[in-house]
């Protein structure tokens, strides 16, 4: 029996999306208010799920408390209150789009779930706006 278990989080950052191969034309036309050379924030809502067996000992599928340490520590502690541009690495050559920071949120969780556990990762850019990665 498969259980899928949740945690919710949020972090507050700054970006642009733009592509420095393209023009300021081509990037406003793409991006809009999105390619705002200042930049712009969001409050990022996070919700990091965990799909898997029930343990027969513990009745987890995974312990809340690891879940929650593991999320500040590779998600918030990294990308909280920060220009995600030019403040956190994964990004320094890859646009920050909702997409890519649900891709490098997995990949940064994902070494410390168990294998045979799924990993999902649903990101709100805003309450309308949001993408889900499974990997």
């Amino acid at each position: 029996m498969k259980v899928k278990v949740s945690r919710k989080a949020s972090f507050n950052a700054a970006h642009r999306l733009y592509r420095d191969d393209w023009s300021f034309e081509k990037n406003q036309e793409i991006f809009g208010k999105c390619n705002n050379p200042r930049y712009h924030g969001h409050n990022y809502d996070l919700i990091v799920s965990v799909t898997g067996e029930i343990d027969k000992e513990t009745g987890y599928v995974m312990d809340m408390k690891v879940l929650k340490d593991l999320i500040k520590t590779h998600v918030e502690d990294k990308m909280d209150h920060k220009n995600l541009n030019e403040q956190v690495e994964e990004f320094r050559n890859l646009n920050p789009t909702a997409e890519n920071i649900a891709v490098i949120i997995f990949n940064s969780l994902r070494p410390h779930i168990k294998a045979d556990n799924a990993l999902e990762i649903t990101l709100y850019e805003t309450p309308r706006n949001f993408v889900t990665f499974s990997g």
